[in-house]
């Protein structure tokens, strides 16, 4: 064994053990999509005392972090994102109404004198107001009167003009709620500092008034609402006040207001009000069955790649098979290395990268190949897998970084559970780099070198060049010879997506056209009809009701409230005669739907320009073009396709989009780089440009064909056993790879050869240096 292989398994056995302690040691985190629980996402506003910057966004989240901790929710996670959302995440929260509408109060506590009274309306009840304001939404009080006054609705219709603030809920130390036998709940406060005194002082005050009259009460007001106005009591000595540094507010609370006012008022208020612009519960029944099904997935998937594998490349596609195995482990103890919150698109990405994993391997053993049967009289296993793996290196480093890049924009332009998509992505690729040129190089090159397996080159797979590529160089098909006829039909493809995208449209998903989204779970199949007769009998005539064949039930329309999504749910259960479960539920707000369209649309276009500059500097600038174009064709095709099928564009259908953007790449750069080797070769010299792009497409179609069989063994998987959940994904990525696999050959070559055919171009020399 020489020293450099004793070094790559050196590391490679230490890479493995730190994976098996990191496996054996920690716990995956999962994400709420997977666990089940609700992730709330806030906007920070301007308000009335401060304006919504970075500084008042960290101030409001450490007030929801101290709300958060007294709901006694389990392991929540809160972060701020940007300068002014705030991502709220509460795991086996799926009922979130209620942490909603404590979560997003802004809380403002203030303490006012009553100045008089405005008018009279009907009301709820006396005391205080009905309902409290919404989230982040105002009371319905006048604006601010000149001095600090302000007119605000109180109890029994009356409306109250008021005097500025006397003390704020920052001067309140302590909170309680209790129930007295007589005054029924209420909640007491403790004063802190200055607190104290200026409640002595607003209650002195009131005292001086005659009982009775609006001046002798003091009004409390939360979040623009007086929630209780009760007068000083009449033992209560003018200019004396209440002493003591204690009160309560008194009212017609029910136990659940009570507390829920003694725990915003604990927690603090709010420095800015806040609105919720996103809101997604997912029950745990469906993380679980999405964990079962991708875990089958990917152990049929494996197998299959596994089998497919060995019956290739034989002995040495059985050390791919183990460093394939190896390869999983070492990913995911990556992903609990950094920490990593794992997805539902993540775990895809993870599933997926398996099959991929196979690409740097393919690529190696194919050069191999070729090495072994040029070298004639010469020829050794050991030593054609060592120019396999030098002649491979280049077109290895090509395909990783352009699915890095786009792996790369996943993460930072796309939003939400899709960015685990992106980081399960690079680290796959990453590892399969290592797995493929460190841990299959360890394996394979002392064990090819033995006289065994030299007596049978046939048993090591290395032998020859593969039946696919004998037949096709035996044939020698002139395919470029018929561009013109490829070029045809690639633009008759993309008129027909266009086609459908223009009539048909595309199936939105709520994340980019806001709204909200429920899927339901019936214990027996219900018919489409019935559940869109059903859905709007409850009073969304308008919705969007899709079916599927395990029962389960998805409505999506404009903005709706828990009492219609209510309704929603008993018209199902009355239309199936059975129990219905809500599995997810999501809310966006317009605003997000519209920033996250134009992002998908920024993301798109940052990742064609990243690939086009890349293949520039990396290939010829004529190359990229022809590569970036077919990559557009691909991605037309497959949004095209889904708008003829009516599917949803979705989040995870980005995620699917951008990974064939990758994909599509990978196959023209690995055809590109054999084509650059022909023309940089000096006995092909003379030869006519459009045959060394033919004998280049005809070198590789064998690396494509094993790459995408591999992912596609995954993919199926996915497809059949993944559910509506990651259907849809695994439907574009085969979709993708299809027309990924056709446009490497059948567009980006034949568009190579046009735009080098013309004066000045690679074509124009080749032949000039000909004659």
């Amino acid at each position: 064994m020489s020293r450099a292989t004793a070094v790559r398994a050196l590391l490679a056995l230490v890479v493995l053990v730190v994976s098996g302690w990191l496996i054996a040691t920690r716990s995956p985190r999962l994400g709420l999509d997977l666990r089940g629980g609700t992730q709330i996402v806030l906007e920070t506003r301007d308000g009335q005392f401060a304006r919504a910057t970075s500084a008042t966004t960290d101030e409001a989240l450490e007030v929801l972090r101290r709300r958060v901790d007294e709901l006694g929710v389990a392991e929540p996670t809160l972060a701020r994102s940007g300068d002014r959302r705030i991502i709220v995440e509460l795991p086996g929260i799926t009922d979130p109404a209620e942490a909603v509408r404590v979560i997003g109060r802004t809380a403002q506590l203030t303490f006012h004198p009553v100045l008089g009274v405005v008018a009279a309306e009907p009301s709820a009840g006396p005391g205080r107001s009905a309902q409290p304001a919404p989230s982040g939404e105002p009371g319905p009080g006048d604006p601010e009167k000149p001095g600090g006054e302000l007119v605000l609705p109180a109890g029994s219709g009356e409306r109250l003009r008021l005097g500025a603030a006397a003390l704020s809920g920052q001067q309140v130390d302590g909170a309680t709620a209790a129930v007295d036998q007589f005054a029924g709940w209420q909640v007491g406060l403790d004063f802190r500092g200055t607190g104290g005194e200026a409640w002595r002082k607003l209650t002195a005050d009131a005292a001086c008034a005659a009982p009775g009259e609006p001046g002798r009460r003091v009004a409390i007001v939360l979040d623009q609402q007086v929630i209780s106005s009760p007068q000083v009591d009449e033992d209560v000595a003018c200019d004396t006040g209440i002493a003591g540094g204690r009160t309560q507010i008194t009212g017609t609370f029910t136990e659940t207001e009570a507390k829920d006012l003694a725990l915003l008022i604990r927690a603090g208020g709010l420095p800015v009000p806040v609105e919720v612009i996103e809101q997604r519960t997912v029950g745990p029944s469906l993380g679980e069955a999405a964990i079962e099904a991708s875990a089958a997935a990917a152990i049929l998937g494996m197998i299959a790649t596994i089998l497919f594998i060995v019956g290739v490349y034989r002995f040495v596609g059985g050390i791919a098979a183990i460093a394939l195995v190896c390869y999983g482990a070492i990913s995911y103890a990556a992903l609990l290395a950094i920490g990593s919150t794992l997805t539902l698109p993540g775990l895809a990405g993870f599933v997926l990268a398996i099959g991929m994993a196979l690409d740097a391997n393919v690529l190696v053993f194919e050069r191999a190949r070729e090495e072994y049967a040029g070298r004639g009289a010469r020829r050794s296993l050991r030593t054609a897998l060592r120019g396999g793996f030098t002649n491979a290196w280049s077109a290895i480093i090509d395909s990783t970084i352009t699915t890095l890049l786009s792996a790369g924009l996943l993460f930072f332009l796309a939003s939400g559970p899709v960015r685990g998509f992106g980081i399960t992505l690079s680290i796959g690729v990453l590892v399969s780099m290592f797995t493929a040129l460190v841990l299959t190089r360890a394996l394979a090159s002392p064990l090819v070198g033995s006289r065994w397996l030299n007596r049978r080159p046939s048993w090591s797979g290395l032998g020859g060049i593969g039946w696919v590529r004998r037949r096709l160089e035996s044939g020698d098909p002139d395919l470029m010879g018929r561009r013109r006829l490829w070029l045809g039909v690639s633009a008759a493809a993309v008129v027909l997506a266009v086609a459908g995208i223009g009539l048909r449209g595309l199936n939105l998903g709520v994340e980019f056209t806001g709204g909200r989204l429920v899927e339901y779970a019936a214990t027996a199949p219900l018919s489409a009809d019935a559940a869109r007769d059903a859905v709007a009998s409850a009073g969304l005539e308008r919705a969007v009701v899709n079916t599927s064949g395990d029962g389960n039930i998805s409505v999506r329309a404009g903005a709706f409230g828990e009492e219609t999504e209510a309704g929603v749910r008993s018209a199902l259960a009355e239309a199936s005669g059975h129990d219905i479960q809500r599995l997810r539920d999501e809310k966006i707000g317009p605003t997000l739907g519209e920033e996250l369209r134009r992002n998908a649309l920024i993301a798109l276009g940052v990742a064609l320009a990243a690939q086009l500059v890349y293949l520039a500097v990396r290939f010829r600038r004529q190359w990229g073009a022809a590569t970036v174009l077919a990559m557009l064709h691909d991605v037309l095709l497959v949004v095209g396709v889904f708008a003829w099928l009516g599917r949803p564009v979705d989040g995870v259908f980005l995620a699917a989009l951008l990974t064939v953007i990758g994909y599509s790449v990978n196959d023209s750069v690995v055809t590109f780089d054999r084509i650059r080797e022909l023309v940089r070769a000096k006995d092909r010299r003379g030869t006519p440009f459009a045959k060394l792009v033919n004998t280049g497409i005809l070198h590789t179609v064998p690396r494509t064909v094993n790459t995408g069989l591999g992912a596609v063994f995954i993919l199926t998987a996915l497809a059949v056993l993944g559910g509506d959940s990651l259907v849809d994904f695994a439907l574009a990525l085969l979709i993708g790879i299809g027309v990924g696999t056709y446009s490497s050959v059948f567009l980006a070559a034949p568009l190579a050869i046009v735009f080098e055919s013309r004066p000045g171009g690679l074509a124009t020399r080749l032949e000039t240096a000909d004659r």
